[in-house]
């Protein structure tokens, strides 16, 4: 008996990542029409919060019925000595290199490994499927736009005199986009984090190694992006990797029909249209008590009806947020001067849920790209709070290069702190009914709702980079490069 296809995806752990990834296999599953299944290697995440986590999406998706296989790859020690997250996140990833070659050995002879994707912070993996003869595919969770900035680390680097530095004191040149300012250079290359940028260039260099990059954006979003990349306009001299723009990936956590409807979306049932600005930021955003009273002043003096997500500081040696204690972080008085026209949330909220809802005309956001997505599936416009990673180069993208949203001035050396002023600015823009720079970002975002849909229906452009995707998969022969 012929041994049956198979497309072995490595997503990294967190739900950010491992979610978009899993749902980017779904729709080559789905596309492939039976032709080859999936089979999923699960790294151990490197912390308990992450590791319940992911145990949580790989139950529910294992109880599908899709042909989908997870396979649990053996724990490793955590690496030490390392400088931050970025550089643990690699050594992490190379300790697992014996595993995954065994785990994709051992499908044999049942399974042929046709293709592996690897999360884009995985690379040192390609070794792997190397030694085995097997393609290899990135899935890029970010924007094309920090795809042609990390292709573009290498020449960058190369210019220099001084590695790493005097890019942070000129406007990045990032094809595709106008000049973007050093204020806007995203926090995981500034010069105060060099292994950073040695790790980030390292994957640069790494994907003009890959058969294809599958990135979760679409042509219309990104049209001048992705033809710069394709073009070799981020790599002068060397041949651009295959690009496969089949966004937006979207995850939307599935309801419990049996559950009562979350307090936030019934507060939000009793607001007018478009009415409500919504402010969150992630499962790692959290503000400090002198930034909350800033937020909280913000807000009030702003006339808007709005509904906060606010989180409580981290525990001491985590990354991630609490419950927010109301009557310790937010101003006396603050609720009762609100009282009717705002929420304050303490907890997690059902954030794509509450987007999704007539009652949202804005959203204040960290700028990660998965929420992104999600405000432009719903059509709503954006205030960018940039916080960590690349969100700073989103941000400036979504207000320059697309236009869905209305730029937030911070101080990036006081940790990106907004004063309540500008807040307020900010909101009045997006919201007001008379301001022209909000209306514009609305008209924008609703079209670019309209354009996500039809990208991903039956002729669009992300169904067609799907089909063209399994069809390239699927002929190269025995499943080489």
């Amino acid at each position: 008996m012929a041994s049956r296809p198979t497309v072995v995806l490595i997503p990294r752990w967190g739900s950010g990542h491992f979610m978009s990834a899993l749902e980017a296999g779904k729709k080559l599953l789905a596309t492939g029409d039976g032709a080859f299944s999936l089979t999923v290697l699960v790294m151990h995440a490197p912390t308990q919060e992450k590791a319940s986590e992911v145990e949580g999406h790989v139950r529910r998706e294992a109880a599908s019925g899709l042909d989908i296989r997870f396979i649990q790859l053996p724990a490793v020690e955590h690496p030490t000595g390392w400088v931050d997250q970025v550089e643990f996140v690699f050594r992490y990833v190379q300790l697992h290199a014996p595993h995954v070659k065994a785990a994709i050995d051992g499908l044999a002879p049942s399974s042929r490994v046709v293709a592996v994707v690897v999360d884009f912070f995985l690379t040192a993996l390609f070794d792997v499927a190397h030694e085995l003869a097997v393609p290899a595919y990135v899935y890029f969770t970010s924007p094309a736009a920090f795809l042609a900035l990390m292709l573009r680390l290498p020449a960058l680097r190369e210019d220099m005199t001084s590695p790493g530095f005097e890019i942070m004191e000129r406007a990045l040149d990032v094809p595709g986009l106008p000049p973007v300012p050093p204020s806007y250079m995203p926090v995981c290359l500034v010069k105060s984090k060099i292994q950073s940028y040695d790790t980030f260039e390292y994957h640069g260099r790494r994907f003009m190694e890959a058969r294809g990059v599958i990135v979760n954006t679409t042509v219309e979003l990104e049209a001048s992006v992705l033809t710069a990349i394709a073009d070799g306009r981020c790599m002068p001299g060397r041949p651009a990797p295959a690009l496969h723009a089949i966004g937006p990936v979207i995850w939307f956590e599935p309801k419990d029909e049996d559950q009562r409807r979350h307090e936030c979306v019934r507060w939000l049932d009793a607001q007018p249209p478009a009415s409500v600005v919504l402010l969150c930021f992630g499962s790692m955003g959290s503000h400090d008590a002198a930034q909350v009273r800033e937020i909280a002043a913000g807000l009030e003096r702003s006339g808007h009806r709005f509904l906060w997500v606010l989180r409580g500081p981290p525990v001491a040696g985590t990354r991630f947020p609490t419950d927010a204690n109301l009557d310790e972080l937010l101003p006396e008085g603050f609720l009762e001067a609100t009282a009717g026209r705002g929420l304050v949330w303490p907890a997690w909220a059902p954030q794509s849920e509450i987007l999704s809802h007539a009652a949202v005309g804005g959203f204040v956001t960290h700028c990660g790209w998965n929420s992104v997505l999600e405000s432009l599936w719903f059509g709503v416009p954006m205030v960018p709070w940039p916080l960590y990673g690349e969100q700073h180069l989103n941000a400036f993208e979504l207000v320059a290069g697309v236009g869905v949203a209305v730029a937030l001035e911070m101080d990036r050396k006081k940790g990106f702190f907004v004063q309540a002023a500008e807040l307020e600015r900010a909101v009045r823009s997006l919201m007001d009914d008379a301001s022209e720079e909000g209306r514009k970002a609305r008209a924008k975002a609703s079209e670019t709702s309209a354009e996500f849909r039809r990208a991903v229906g039956e002729g669009g452009s992300s169904c067609a980079a799907l089909k063209s995707l399994v069809v390239e998969i699927l002929e190269l022969p025995d499943g080489r490069k």
